[in-house]
């Protein structure tokens, strides 16, 4: 997973997986979803999106991994 903020053009971009993208559909007014040929989605970008988010200073991952079974 990659996320790129660019503050010149205030797009927030996150990437979910690598490979080319077959279409992209604007789910809600300036957020696209690029999906692959099987419909699953590869990619989030948000336009304007300080203005859709509030401030971008930071941004955090968490990764929780499943509980181990024995």
């Amino acid at each position: 997973m990659r996320i790129t903020y660019d503050e010149s053009v205030d797009i927030l971009y996150i990437r979910l997986r690598e490979g080319d993208y077959d279409e992209s559909d604007e789910v809600v007014e300036g957020v696209i979803l690029d999906f692959d040929t099987q419909g699953k989605p590869m990619a989030i970008e948000i336009l304007n999106a300080s203005a859709l988010l509030g401030q971008i200073d930071r941004v955090m991952l968490e990764y929780a991994r499943a509980p181990q079974t024995a």
